[in-house]
């Protein structure tokens, strides 16, 4: 065996089939596409979702809910939280949170809620706070700096 006799397999490799090449090619004329209709025609493809004029699965199913583009989403932490993680007279932001793994995402503005109780004097600095937390970190000593939302 030589390289220069290497075959593929009788059979294996097919002619191409040249459709619209005249009569004698057995693809002439309508080139396989048959007579009229929809998809004889060139741009003759259905858009997508589109069952031949029965009702598209898209329409027949009911739509429910409205979702809002313009929602804000906060990443909520609350009181006891702070109690548990922080010592007295630390300055809570949304970086140390982030450190100690309180809050996920990147970019997610912080709010305070009153969950639990405050005994330490904390410096808290969030982008919203629920006023029954804003008044328990003042009870305890603290203060509340609301920050500029991005």
């Amino acid at each position: 065996m030589k390289l220069d006799e290497l075959r593929p397999a009788r059979g294996a490799v097919k002619k191409r089939k040249r459709i619209g090449r005249g009569p004698g090619s057995g693809h002439g004329k309508t080139s396989t596409r048959g007579h009229k209709g929809r998809r004889s025609r060139s741009g003759g493809s259905s858009p997508p979702g589109y069952e031949g004029g029965q009702m598209p699965l898209q329409r027949r199913l009911p739509k429910r809910g409205f979702r809002n583009p313009s929602k804000r989403v906060f990443a909520v932490v609350n009181l006891e939280q702070l109690e548990s993680k922080f010592e007295g007279g630390a300055t809570v932001d949304p970086e140390s949170l982030r450190a100690l793994g309180l809050i996920g995402k990147r970019g997610l503005e912080v709010k305070i809620l009153a969950g639990g109780s405050l005994s330490k004097s904390l410096t808290v600095k969030a982008h919203r706070f629920s006023e029954s937390a804003r008044n328990a970190i003042t009870a305890a000593g603290g203060t509340a700096e609301e920050l500029k939302s991005a």
